[in-house]
């Protein structure tokens, strides 16, 4: 049975946050990461139920040495937080997946390696004239000692395959086609043993999987999410039911959804508080309810840990403490960060957020431009602050524009009634 709350959701910097599983003597059985890749790009992205807004970094001043310190200090925590029997799989591509297995030969122990897991995420291709297709990403399997959990998993025989093994399973029971062969058992003794046609073979370390596809109910929009399938495969050969498994990047929430479908028990870690609401949503749909299946801990609750967020994430938490709409535009929205349709709200109504103090007279003026641009008839301007001018340009322009000024911190009281 599943323990109260033994699952959790952590808001934060992993380096810091496995520091405090260390301390607490958390460990647990398996863990799976995808970081961001060393691929030096920037997603700007809407993502999400509710059409969120994150900006996904994956950039990394002064190259490669300063990725691969960045991710040593992260990784040296987790082999601690990993139990002697436990495994790590990690998810990385072309860009720095021969960096990082050199790291974790240094931490895990060259002896420690199990595996290279090439993901073939093809067929679809478009022509290049440099170089053949990237096809695959890597999945580096770690164990911490000798002694490991791995369940074997099988996978089917091919069509061709079948036919060709039917010759040899010559015998019949009630569960199918089988042949017998010798097996040893753990005291070395030899016996005989039915290994039948339909159980399939072991799995190889060339995983066929696609990626989801455009219109799955499944995708989520965010840049990196990553098949249920695939993780399916690691939590079954890394974990048995009730175990602990840890994602400690654990963005859109994969990893924790399928643990939790398959009966595990979880943490996921993620920085962005965007994210963690979105994991939420997504464990909310298929029944777990918070505070009673897990807890949530991190997520910004002064005005400071606001302050010091990353610009579209301050938004982002704006407009969900406001139970509004994102604005689908990031870089020609004319000022509306988010709005209200009459499916919620009485009034068509557009949001500015602006993560500053005194914020003046002249954002008023702007915002009642782009109010009117969007045929908006009501609008609100969320700030820490604002100057005495902005108050009254907003008293000056309430016959022709409904605009009312919200602090952030009667936002984060629960102060603000729309």
């Amino acid at each position: 049975m599943r323990h109260e709350a033994a699952s959790r959701l952590i808001c934060g910097d992993n380096l810091f946050a496995l520091d405090d599983l260390i301390k607490e003597g958390i460990r647990v059985d398996l863990i799976y990461l995808d970081p961001p890749f060393f691929s030096n790009r920037h997603y700007e992205v809407i993502w999400g139920d509710e059409a969120e807004i994150r900006s996904f970094k994956d950039r990394w001043e002064g190259g490669i040495n300063v990725y691969i310190e960045w991710m040593r200090e992260r990784v040296s925590k987790m082999y601690d937080v990993l139990k002697d029997t436990g495994s790590l799989y990690l998810h990385c591509d072309w860009h720095a997946s021969h960096h990082l297995r050199i790291m974790f030969d240094d931490i895990f122990g060259y002896r420690h390696f199990q595996n290279e897991i090439i993901w073939y995420y093809g067929p679809k291709a478009t022509q290049n004239e440099s170089h053949f297709q990237r096809k695959h990403d890597t999945i580096l399997f770690y164990s911490k000692s000798n002694t490991f959990l791995f369940n074997t998993l099988l996978q089917e025989y091919s069509d061709g395959s079948i036919q060709e093994r039917k010759t040899r399973y010559k015998y019949e029971d009630k569960d199918g086609q089988y042949r017998l062969t010798t097996r040893r058992n753990s005291g070395g003794e030899k016996y005989r043993a039915k290994v039948y046609l339909n159980e399939g073979v072991a799995m190889t370390d060339v995983w066929k999987i696609n990626v989801i596809n455009a219109s799955s109910k499944e995708r989520l929009g965010y840049p990196t999410q990553k098949p249920e399938s695939l993780l399916e495969r690691i939590i079954k050969a890394g974990s048995n039911k009730n175990d602990l498994v840890l994602d400690p990047f654990c963005g859109c929430g994969t990893c924790n959804v399928v643990a939790q479908r398959l009966d595990r028990n979880w943490i996921g870690i993620d920085i962005s508080p965007t994210a963690i609401k979105l994991i939420e949503k997504r464990l909310r749909k298929i029944g777990v309810i918070k505070n009673k299946n897990f807890d949530v801990t991190g997520m910004p609750t002064t005005l400071t840990e606001l302050k010091a967020l990353e610009p579209f994430e301050f938004q982002n938490w704006v407009i969900n403490e406001m139970k509004a709409k994102q604005s689908r535009k990031l870089t020609s929205d004319f000022g509306i960060d988010g709005y209200y349709d009459k499916t919620i709200f009485t009034e068509r109504a557009g949001i500015q957020v602006k993560q500053s103090d005194n914020v003046g007279r002249n954002v008023v003026d702007n915002f009642e431009t782009a109010l009117e641009r969007g045929k908006f008839s009501k609008g609100f301007i969320v700030a820490f602050s604002f100057t005495k001018g902005a108050y009254e340009e907003t008293a000056r322009v309430k016959g022709e524009s409904d605009i009312k000024l919200i602090k952030v911190e009667d936002l984060l009281l629960g102060k603000v009634k729309i």
